[in-house]
């Protein structure tokens, strides 16, 4: 039998694709968390059930990750050495972190349930508060839903997304570690803001907020513009969370270079593509 929205979705809860009281509640209080810190987090999206279908298809396909190790800075640019040592695209630091691409994710799979239940696009579209022709899902087809599989020693350093409105659900937690670090909106299309961006680096920064999320729990957040990090995990339980992508142009994909970085290979798509972002920023 396959799966339904309203096996994995606790839709009494959370009504996404009901119009009335409770959803315009809810998107009240979601638009004030996001409008306060740049991040909401709907606790207990999923049912227990639903927790469970998407870490058995998370689990079931693990050993397809891509499993790096590298130094990145912020943008996951290539160094430049006429710039300033300071600048933050000459921060390098420790990455090591695995990603199932997209492609291995079924139509009928419990995470493309999710994406593509019924009211799901509209109601994140209504909590961004975004008109229809700037929302778009991620056309990426090696990273509109993956999943971020960390084991023990991973972790995340700080780095801005390449999409704009990343949507996460919390799977699985490690027995520690993970925490889930960020800076709201620190940069804009029109400033990358490196001053302040380097005081997050440097660990001085009065911006960062600190987030605990619990499997279940679904995320919005802006990772264009808001520099955030998964701090390293411990013991031998991975960590799980998928990730939903949604951005304000038509047809974006991610860079040749940071494709290639995330998910080990890339697509003819990656390549046509190339250089054909919406804003001037460096990644």
């Amino acid at each position: 039998m396959p799966l339904l929205a309203s096996d994995l979705i606790d839709l009494e809860r959370y009504p996404i694709s009901t119009q009335g009281h409770q959803r315009d509640a809810l998107l009240e209080r979601v638009r004030g968390e996001l409008d306060a810190q740049g991040c909401a987090v709907l606790k207990g999206f999923l049912k227990p059930a639903g927790i469970a279908a998407a870490v058995a298809e998370a689990e079931g396909v693990a050993g397809k990750s891509h499993q790096s190790y590298s130094r990145t800075n912020p943008y996951f640019t290539t160094e430049d050495v006429s710039l300033p040592e300071s600048d933050p695209r000459r921060r390098f630091f420790d990455r090591s972190n695995a990603f199932i691409p997209a492609d291995n994710f079924r139509l009928d799979g419990a995470l493309r349930t999710v994406f593509d239940s019924d009211g799901f696009d509209d109601f994140i579209r209504d909590c961004l508060q975004q008109p229809a022709d700037r929302f778009f899902r991620y056309a990426d087809p090696l990273a509109d839903v993956i999943v971020n599989a960390a084991s023990e020693g991973n972790g995340f350093p700080w780095h801005f997304d390449t999409n704009n409105f990343t949507v996460t659900l919390a799977l699985q937690n490690a027995e520690s570690g993970g925490a889930f670090e960020y800076a709201p909106m620190i940069r804009s299309s029109h400033n990358e803001n490196f001053e302040e961006v380097s005081k997050v680096l440097d660990g001085t920064s009065e911006k960062v907020i600190p987030l605990t999320l619990q499997p279940g729990d679904l995320q919005l957040f802006k990772g264009r513009y808001s520099l955030h990090r998964v701090a390293p995990l411990a013991g031998p339980t991975p960590r799980y969370v998928a990730i939903y992508s949604y951005v304000e142009e038509p047809n974006m994909v991610g860079s040749v270079e940071r494709t290639r970085q995330l998910y080990g290979r890339t697509l003819p798509i990656h390549h046509e593509r190339s250089g054909q972002r919406a804003d001037p920023l460096v990644d």
